[in-house]
Order: structure tokens, then sequence, then C-alpha cells
């Protein structure tokens, strides 16, 4: 595809720097992408996303299926001009959260019956309308429905849903070269032609199935590939070794995405282990939660020992609210409800993450990676700051 391209610059052991070509714009690797479920990152605006250099942001297809509805969307010109925002967009397929709609889903071969968590209705994801909904929200990445299982799964379970996915994979794969042939005949409004669809990696911890998928979904034929079901109850060391064990297996000339993936430590591990890319919640749903993230680990604004604490979260960071605001204040705020505390946390904790990001493809550049790990690991906690 002319708009979709990656360019690996350089390497240090596993870890990669790399370019990332897409229909609206370069993303520098390895890349953390912020989470924009509904269209929008939660508490800030794309104002916000610019001044910290976001080159990508996620959506959520399950989300803006159920509200606004991807046809809305593509009337309005398709995802970017519909929420403004003309730099690259990376839409997951709701396989995530039909995954945690346990007891409201049903999953077989053809798809995922689920009843909205809005009103209770009841519709159907497939493989194929999936890729029609992602073609019609036009974002630059589009992600295939696969199935997500809970850990610890027995390998029985986890081979079961392993298949149905690289099933599944195929016949997106097969309807997404068949809407892009011939949109019109289709039915479907592509509004973005540029788009590249990813193939999804499972098969639990179970090494051998992972290795099965990744040939199996290889020879579908994808313009990258990601790494799914992690970050579902594993410990993070589990988490490090299906990692080092399934990205050599994918192609060296394409981009390697974990899914979900996690805290400030994940990062720093999974790229050491050949990651490009990443995105998580986290940093802004604990912004929300009142926790900051700092180069020494967690921070609970809202303890009261914070309360006469006029030093800013993390005196190091040069974020908008740590150059401006002091944990005193923050505390307060929090406390009081105020919306302006989840906006001015979640610019702390995205800065914190792009920035962790920034200062890896530095290192990556000079060589310095494996002294940029050890430094990190030596100051970073994930117990929290007392």
């Amino acid at each position: 595809m002319d708009s979709f391209a990656f360019t690996i610059l350089g390497t240090q052991g596993a870890a990669r720097r790399g370019e990332l070509r897409t229909a609206h714009g370069m993303i520098q690797t390895p890349a953390f992408m912020p989470v924009g479920t509904r269209g929008a990152v939660k508490a800030v605006t794309h104002r916000d996303l610019l001044d910290l250099d976001a080159e990508i942001i996620l959506g959520n297809t399950y989300h803006l299926y159920l509200k606004p509805g991807d046809a809305a969307i593509a009337r309005l010109g398709g995802l970017h001009r519909f929420i403004g925002w003309d730099r690259p967009i990376l839409t997951d397929s709701g396989g995530y959260q039909i995954f945690s709609l346990a007891d409201r889903r049903t999953i077989s071969d053809r798809g995922a019956a689920f009843r909205s968590h809005l009103d209770g209705s009841l519709h159907l994801l497939t493989p194929e309308s999936v890729a029609d909904i992602q073609l019609q929200l036009g974002s630059d990445i589009a992600m295939v429905l696969d199935e997500c299982i809970a850990t610890p799964a027995d390998e029985a379970a986890t081979r079961i849903a392993m298949e149905r996915s690289i099933a599944w994979a195929r016949r997106a794969r097969d309807r997404w070269l068949q809407v892009r042939d011939d949109p019109q005949a289709a039915g479907v409004v592509v509004t973005n032609a540029g788009q590249a669809q990813f193939g999804i990696i499972q098969g639990g911890t179970h090494p051998a199935l992972r290795t099965e998928s990744v040939q199996a979904t290889r020879d579908i034929g994808f313009e990258a590939y990601a790494i799914g079901g992690l970050s579902v109850g594993e410990p993070p060391p589990v988490m490090y070794d299906v990692v080092a064990h399934t990205a050599p297996q994918l192609p060296e000339e394409a981009p390697r995405y974990l899914m979900g993936s996690g805290m400030p430590d994940d990062l720093i591990e999974c790229v050491a282990r050949g990651i490009d890319l990443f995105d998580c919640v986290l940093p802004t749903r604990n912004a929300r939660n009142g926790q900051l993230m700092t180069r020494y680990g967690p921070l609970s604004i809202k303890n009261a020992q914070f309360a006469d604490d006029s030093r800013p979260p993390d005196p190091e960071c040069g974020c908008y609210t740590c150059r401006r605001f002091s944990r005193a204040y923050l505390r307060h705020l929090f406390t009081a409800g105020e919306m302006t505390a989840a906006t001015l946390n979640s610019i702390h904790n995205l800065y914190f993450y792009l920035d962790t990001m920034r200062r890896i493809r530095e290192a990556l550049v000079f060589g310095s990676f494996d002294q940029l790990r050890q430094e990190f690991h030596q100051t970073f906690s994930r117990r929290p700051q007392h």
C-alpha cells in the first residue's frame, strides 16, 4: 500500500527504532497510543494531545458502532473529520469489549452476539461487519475481530479461541479486500482509501499455540500484526515470556503491536523484546482515579499527606501540570470533585507515557537503550509512593 509503510531506522538487541507512515501522517516508533474510546481521550482536548505531541490515538469500534454509528460517521466524512483529528487513528475491533461483556454475549463461529450496554438491544458483530464498520470509520489502522479469553485458561479452551480467531481473521481479510476493490457493490462507504488492516496473534500463555497462530495469521497476509490476549490477568513475567516468544516470529519488515499493555515498566521491557506500538487506558483511567505516574512510581494524590505539599507531582517532569501546580492543589481539586482534576492528572500521565517513549527512541538512536532500561528499573517501582 502506497500510504502505509514501515522503516526500521536502527536496532539495539531486539529493540527497534522506526518510522510508520500512514495516510494521515508519520508515527515515530516505538510509540504509545492514547485511548480515545468514543472519539475522545477522556478529560483532555485534542489541543492537549497536540501539545503532548501524541502522533496517533486509538478509537473503539464497538462503542462507535453503537453510538453514534459508523454510517452516521461515514456520512459526516469519516472519523478524522467527525472528531477533528488529522493525525493517525487506530481502531480496535471491539473484541476486548465483547470479552468483557461475559454475561451479555454469546460467541459462535459466526461471530459475537451481544446486548448493548446502552439499551439492551441485540447486535451481532461478525468478522465481515467489523471490517465494514472500520472502513466506514476510515481509521488508518483497522484490527480484525478476534476472540480474547481470560487467564488462566487451559490449552483446550485456548486452542478453540485461537482457531476461531484465525478463521475470523481469514474472513475479515477477504471481506476487507472485497470492499476495497468495489465498495459500491459492497454497500460500504470507504472514507480512507489508505487504511491498513492488522492481524492479531492469539494463543494465551501457550507457546505452541502462539507459534501456530503466528504461522496461520502470516499465511493470510496483513499489513502488520498485533499480539493480543495479554494483560488479562497473567503476571508480568508471563506476559514478557509470551512477547519474547512471539515477536521474533512476526515479519521483521512490519510493525509489531502489543495490545492493551500496560504499566510503564511493561513498555520498557516489551520494547526490549521487539514491540513497536502500545496502547492502554491505564494513564487516563488512573488519572481520573487520582493516581499519578512518576519516575519513582505511582503517587496517589488523594492521600491526606499531600494536603500541605507544595511540590509538583514529579519535580523532574516537564509537563504543564508539574510546571504550574502543587500536589496540595491537585489533591484539593480531586477531593473537591472538580473536573479540572481529571484533566490535569491526565495531562501529566499522558506526558509521562509519551515522554518515556521519546526517551526510549532517543536512547535507541544513541545506542544507550540498555543503560536507560537499567536506570528506569533502578528508580521506578510499582509500589505506591509514600
